[in-house]
């Protein structure tokens, strides 16, 4: 395979540190720059935890793409600097790979505009996680024949967006199969504000932030006798970067933004 000249943003994060050694075993992937809140103008191994590992250190995204010249920017960080730098790399001809949440509907339809015009693909994934992207696709498969559902997800408690972007993303690919109703008693009251979630399209979603957890969702179906269960877990960070290793050799072919990783998995 032709190499993969690859920048990241936030290397020092728990998910950054991940992608930063999915470069380093991937042998057609090359690490050329990271971008990181301080630093600016080190190097990558002089800071703990990566010795041995040489990259150019930048505090501005937009000078790191003009002097490495990256083909494609992978982003774990978080959503306000993720829309940020998938919009700068876009700019510049840099394909991003962003695994944040917290893009709306009219984020989508910015980037995917630039990157049609641009002629350069890009991925947008809630979810990384190849287990969590099919746990979401049969959730879809059976809400056709079990439209009354509700959504748990559980992550750590230093998450920063409540409901996640799974659970989001979960509920829009249910909605897609099953007609908005009302769920519950019609004249149920809640006697403490909250205790039903909050709804989208009259699904309920709960989230749990707890230290301890990752990243785990389960959606539960109810029908006459009958209830079905679909959950995943992720236990540690590392199942996050067969998705990412996927995105990253996959929008080097694409020529617009895709959003949701159920929509390159075969």
């Amino acid at each position: 395979m032709e190499t993969i000249r690859i920048a990241i943003a936030g290397p020092r994060g728990r998910m950054g540190r991940e992608a930063v050694l999915l470069v380093q075993k991937t042998e057609h992937f090359q690490l050329v720059g990271v971008i990181d809140r301080k630093n600016d103008g080190g190097d990558l191994a002089d800071i703990e935890g990566f010795f041995g590992i040489h990259a150019p250190i930048y505090t501005d995204a937009a000078r790191c793409f003009e002097e490495v010249r990256p083909d494609v920017l992978i982003d774990l960080t978080t959503p306000e600097a993720g829309k940020k730098h998938a919009e700068i790399a876009l700019h510049y001809g840099v394909r991003p790979v962003v695994g944040t949440t917290g893009f709306t509907d009219e984020d989508i339809k910015r980037l995917t505009a630039l990157a049609e015009e641009k002629e350069i693909g890009a991925i947008i994934a809630p979810n990384f996680a190849v287990g969590a992207v099919l746990m979401m696709k049969f959730a879809q498969m059976a809400a056709k024949y079990f439209p009354d559902v509700e959504i748990i997800e559980l992550h750590h408690d230093q998450k920063l967006d409540a409901p996640s972007g799974t659970a989001l993303k979960t509920a829009q690919l249910i909605s897609t199969v099953r007609p908005s109703k009302k769920q519950g008693h019609p004249d149920e009251k809640e006697t403490l504000a909250g205790a039903r979630g909050a709804t989208y399209d009259g699904i309920p979603i709960h989230s749990v932030r707890l230290p301890g957890l990752v990243a785990h969702q389960e959606v539960i179906f109810g029908g006459n006798g009958q209830s079905l269960t679909i959950r995943h877990d992720s236990f540690h960070r590392g199942s996050f970067m067969s998705g990412v290793k996927l995105s990253v050799e996959t929008v080097m072919k694409l020529h617009t933004l895709v959003y949701g990783l159920e929509h390159i998995i075969e």
